[in-house]
């Protein structure tokens, strides 16, 4: 047996013993058969409980996101150049707490300085425009965009084909780009490019815009969840009910009355989050199985397997979410973690981490990757000059010592010869 099977074999046996040792004895609130009904969701609490390691893999992104604001500043400029002292000013804005000066030092792989005139007949100013390396890396991330282009298209589906009316605001679309992995332009070349998915509705530019799903494809309309149970079912033989893969942290637990609810919660049937739900009650345990679901599937389309919680607040009415939706994140604790790391609550998979480190990567990531591989030569590259300067400053340290020294004796000999004259 392959690793991967392995590892899809434990998850399945996980599942399976988490809910044997919760002693399951009921399955569902709907079926008159059982003696009583799940809870209702709004008596249950959870306590939020750091994690550590999960903090840490936004801590650990901390460096890259800074300089890529900085990047994307300057790249959205004109001839994609700017003024020093524009950029200086705009600091605070970037929330970057150093000198423009010391930036440049600390990333030299990403600016470069030059002289020019802002206005003809005026005095040359200190210029910053894109180095060479970050020219080489914007041909790279062209590049891998076009290679997952199915990818990318496939996440826009699903994103369309997830909400309520088949429709998402473009200007909602453009603010979460990153998140998912979307390029600038998407909107601009794949939506035209893809005219039998997407069709563009309203008044662009005026922010009433509208991207609308054309058609549905039937191979998008399947969660990360029911495809893992489908590949499950192949490798193992054994037909297997998609279903969440729940995994308690350590030292974390929870009271006796919510193992009951989560215990009969998990023995619903599972709701894909591409279903018509339009039926069910928004306060019922069906609706909080689907709309788990929706934040399970998208916190895997996103790059990060992690989005903030106010992004995911701008789309409650297409997706259904409730006011209350981020308790979620704290109610399904071995789904999901809500980190509060920089003053912003962040929803992240579990299952997608290995204690600080993601282990479901997107395709999508090589381009930060990438960067980071260009942050790092720019740092050695620094790091080997102001060794060199180390060097040539010994060494001019050295030679003056030695002049010094030779110009000491020879002073010393000159006095003792004139002293001897003067003696005899």
């Amino acid at each position: 047996m392959s690793t991967k099977q392995a590892g899809m074999l434990f998850k399945t046996k996980t599942l399976y013993l988490y809910l044997q040792n919760l002693q399951t004895t009921c399955k569902s609130h709907i079926n008159p058969n059982f003696p009583h009904q799940i809870k209702h969701i709004s008596n249950l609490k959870v306590v939020w409980r750091k994690d550590k390691k999960l903090d840490q893999a936004i801590e650990n992104d901390k460096q890259y996101k800074l300089c890529a604001r900085v990047v994307k500043e300057v790249l959205n400029e004109p001839g994609q150049v700017i003024p020093f002292r524009y950029l200086e000013k705009r600091r605070e804005r970037l929330r970057l707490n150093i000198k423009i000066t010391t930036f440049l030092n600390r990333y030299p792989g990403l600016l470069e300085k030059y002289y020019d005139r802002i206005k003809p007949k005026t005095n040359p100013v200190l210029f910053l425009r894109p180095t060479d390396g970050l020219r080489d890396f914007l041909e790279e991330e062209n590049n891998i965009y076009a290679y997952n282009e199915e990818l990318i298209v496939a996440k826009l589906c699903k994103l369309l084909m997830m909400s309520k009316e088949k429709v998402l605001s473009v200007d909602k679309l453009a603010h979460v780009k990153r998140e998912f992995g979307f390029p600038n332009n998407f909107l601009v070349d794949l939506v035209p490019k893809y005219s039998n998915y997407f069709k563009v509705v309203g008044y662009p530019g005026e922010g009433k815009s509208f991207l609308e799903l054309n058609s549905w494809n039937p191979e998008f309309a399947k969660s990360v969840i029911q495809l893992r149970a489908e590949e499950e079912a192949k490798l193992t033989g054994i037909s297997v009910r998609p279903n969440f893969d729940v995994k308690l942290p350590s030292g974390f637990f929870l009271r006796k009355e919510m193992r009951e609810w989560v215990r009969d919660w998990l023995e619903l049937d599972y709701i894909s989050p591409y279903e018509d739900v339009s039926s069910l009650d928004q306060s019922s345990p069906e609706m909080e199985k689907r709309t788990t679901g929706v934040f399970h599937e998208l916190l895997s389309l996103s790059i990060n397997k992690r989005v903030a919680v106010p992004i995911l607040g701008k789309f409650s009415n297409e997706y259904r979410f409730s006011n209350a939706f981020s308790t979620v994140f704290t109610r399904h604790s071995g789904i999901f973690y809500l980190s509060l790391k920089g003053g912003i609550k962040t929803a992240m998979l579990r299952e997608a981490y290995k204690d600080s480190e993601l282990i479901d990567r997107d395709p999508l990531l090589e381009i930060k990757d990438r960067f980071v591989e260009l942050l790092d030569k720019g740092k050695s590259e620094r790091a080997e000059q102001l060794r060199v300067q180390k060097e040539e400053v010994k060494k001019d340290i050295e030679m003056m010592a030695l002049r010094r020294n030779t110009v000491g004796k020879y002073d010393r000999e000159s006095l003792n010869h004139r002293f001897l004259i003067m003696c005899s």
